[in-house]
C-alpha cells in the first residue's frame, strides 16, 4: 500500500488530465486529500497568476465534505468532493469531455478570490504531497491551473 500512496498517477494526454481512475485510486486520492493541511503553491486564473491571493492560508479538506481555509485571523468555509461521472447518473457536469470524467469539486461562495477556486477541476496528477488540477473553460477556452502542496 505504501508504494501506491507515494506514486503519482499518469495523465492520459487529454489536456493533461487523468481519466478513468479506479475506485481504489479515487479512495486513495480522497484519503490523501483529507490528511493534514494544504497550501496553494500555484494558481493561474485564465490570464494571470494569482497565487499570492492565498499566501498565508492553509486549507483543510474534511471527510464530511467541508473545506476550510485559514490564515490565523480569517477563516473561509466551503465544500469539496471528488466525483466520477461514470458513477453519477444525475451529474450536472456540462463539459463535453469523455464520458468518464473524474472531478475535484471545490465551492466557496465568498470572498471573491476564493470564489475563483470554485469549479469542477480535472485532476492532472497527485501524490501524498501534491495535487495538480486543471480546468479548461468551455466558453472562452481559458485554462486555469491550481496546485495544492503539503506545507
Amino acid at each position: 500500500m505504501m508504494l501506491i500512496a507515494t506514486s503519482c498517477t499518469e495523465d492520459d494526454g487529454d489536456n493533461g488530465k487523468v481519466n478513468n481512475l479506479s475506485s481504489a485510486q479515487l479512495a486513495e486520492l480522497k484519503s490523501i486529500t483529507e490528511e493534514g493541511s494544504w497550501v496553494i503553491s500555484y494558481f493561474f486564473d485564465t490570464d494571470k497568476e494569482e497565487t499570492s491571493h492565498f499566501n498565508g492560508y492553509t486549507f483543510t479538506f474534511n471527510s464530511n465534505g467541508t473545506l476550510s481555509a485559514t490564515n490565523g485571523t480569517n477563516e473561509v468555509n466551503g465544500t469539496w468532493s471528488i466525483t466520477d461521472s461514470d458513477s453519477n447518473d444525475d451529474s450536472d457536469d456540462d463539459s463535453d469531455d469523455d464520458s468518464s470524467d473524474v472531478d475535484f469539486n471545490i465551492s466557496f461562495t465568498a470572498p471573491a478570490d476564493f470564489e475563483d477556486l470554485s469549479d469542477d477541476w480535472d485532476i492532472v496528477k497527485y501524490s501524498t504531497i501534491r495535487i495538480e488540477l486543471i480546468d479548461v473553460s468551455g466558453g472562452n477556452g481559458g485554462t486555469d491551473n491550481l496546485v495544492f502542496e503539503k506545507p
